[in-house]
């Protein structure tokens, strides 16, 4: 098999890493889970990030479709953020992957 075959934009890996391939994406999906949270939350939870870094990559989120981006109209501004349908579906995978790490007590961060 050609490893070119997998640069190229008709491959699913391609398009899911994409997708949710930065360092940050499966972290923050995994953050918000099934909740609604506001930004702070996110940030609060995720604990690392940057709020540059934070504010980017849920936006891209948004653009992306997997969590909704909600803005009221307050002084202050309150937004809130959740995952889609297809957010949680992903939320799902990512779990399975948590289930993975710990059947193989996979070590790297304490």
């Amino acid at each position: 098999m050609k490893n070119d075959i997998f640069i190229c934009h008709n491959c699913p890996m391609t398009r899911t890493m994409a997708t949710i391939g930065t360092k940050w994406k499966p972290i923050i999906i995994y953050a918000i889970g099934i909740k609604t949270l506001r930004f702070g939350e996110v940030f609060a939870r995720v604990e690392i990030i940057s709020k540059k870094v934070l504010t980017q990559q849920l936006k891209e989120l948004v653009e992306d479709e997997i969590v909704i981006r909600t803005a009221y109209h307050e002084v202050p501004l309150r937004v809130e953020y959740q995952l889609t349908e297809k957010g949680i579906e992903l939320l799902k995978i990512l779990n399975q992957l948590t289930l993975w790490n710990q059947k193989y007590n996979m070590e790297g961060y304490k």
